[in-house]
């Protein structure tokens, strides 16, 4: 039986419209290598990390792992790239399009909130006291995004130096904020959290704040974190500002080390920060493990970028060996990351309280 013409004209109408709204929404399907994030992916393949990870996440979402990790060897589908709607606005007297691009490209409306720092568990930050009330910090950890820094074996498992920097920090954050801090965590991941695991999974989508894309390039990266903490620093003129960073080292597997700590050499701001976190470490290492005596150290070392280049006086701190069996075990026990920024914290409260 013959159908109407109309009809026909109609069918063949929406087929093609649903195959035209399916290729405006995706480019075709990748493969994820291993250790790729959704960051990482989106930018090997020319898309914009900030702009575009929802709508990869909304693409994929049935095929990604616990908090949108990706699964190496699985295939994902790609969004369309929006660049054509961004080069269609107009250049204004100040900005050309270019310029525009990236803007758009590196901004977010909003930042962070506590429970994407923190994670759903630890999102809900409790005042506990407003000995910090007025001091701002901007708080670092280690490489992020593509570079993991060091790495360390652990079983059949790899530590990420950037991991457990980066979940100490964050509980540092937290517990700076409960007693009145005004806290800046500069490496940001918007789905980690604090995270309760003994091997923290390895992924790149950390951020800059207060959305950019970290840079594969070593000097460009710092560059990049040095400029964003000192943006900050000048919203805060006349303040209590302080810039910690933390950082866990590789060396040889049999060597055990305690924290030490540095500072410039120009500073003498820093250097008394650093020794009031180092009279904190002293002391509670006396009392937890007694039978052994803390050697870590507090010494000068304005050759790191971030020392060098930090408006903000500025502590850089190393909590271990993470190629060492006994160095591991300060990062894979959460309860002793937890520790390790409680007595940051102590340091930091110690300082502000005997500032001059």
């Amino acid at each position: 039986m013959l159908r109407p013409l109309p009809l026909l004209i109609a069918s063949f109408l929406a087929f093609a419209l649903s195959h035209v709204s399916s290729a405006q929404q995706t480019t075709g399907k990748v493969r994820a290598k291993r250790g790729d994030g959704v960051t990482i992916l989106l930018q090997r393949h020319g898309l914009n990390p900030v702009r575009d990870y929802n709508r990869f996440v909304a693409l994929n979402r049935a095929s990604l792992g616990p908090r949108n990790s990706l699964i190496a060897g699985k295939y994902y589908r790609l969004p369309t790239k929006q660049a054509a709607t961004v080069a269609k606005k107009k250049p204004t007297a100040t900005k050309t399009v270019a310029t525009a691009a990236r803007t758009t490209s590196t901004k977010v409306k909003t930042p962070l909130s506590n429970k994407q720092l923190f994670g759903p568990r630890y999102g809900q930050v409790s005042p506990r006291s407003k000995q910090l009330s007025g001091t701002v910090y901007y708080l670092l950890s280690g490489h992020g995004g593509p570079d993991p820094g060091a790495v360390g074996k652990y079983g059949s498992y790899q530590l990420a130096e950037d991991e457990y920097a980066y979940d100490i920090t964050a509980r540092l954050a937290k517990v700076l904020m409960e007693h009145g801090a005004k806290v800046h965590v500069i490496v940001q991941d918007p789905n980690d959290g604090i995270r309760d695991e003994a091997v923290l999974r390895m992924d790149n989508d950390e951020i800059t704040t207060p959305n950019l894309v970290i840079p594969l390039n070593h000097v460009a990266r710092l560059r990049q974190y040095t400029n964003a903490i000192n943006r900050l620093h000048g919203r805060y003129k006349g303040a209590y500002q302080r810039m910690i960073t933390l950082h866990i080292d590789s060396r040889s597997a049999g060597l055990n080390t305690d924290v030490f700590f540095y500072h410039h050499d120009k500073s003498p701001v820093g250097k008394r920060l650093a020794n009031n976190i180092h009279k904190v470490f002293t002391a509670r290492y006396k009392r937890s493990q007694p039978n052994r005596p803390y050697v870590g150290t507090v010494s000068p070392r304005s050759s790191l970028y971030v020392v060098r280049n930090s408006h903000a006086p500025t502590v850089f701190i190393e909590l271990g060996n993470i190629r060492n069996d006994k160095d591991q075990r300060r990062f894979v026990i959460p309860d002793n990351r937890q520790a390790l920024a409680n007595w940051i914290c102590e340091g930091l409260i110690t300082d502000y309280r005997n500032r001059k």
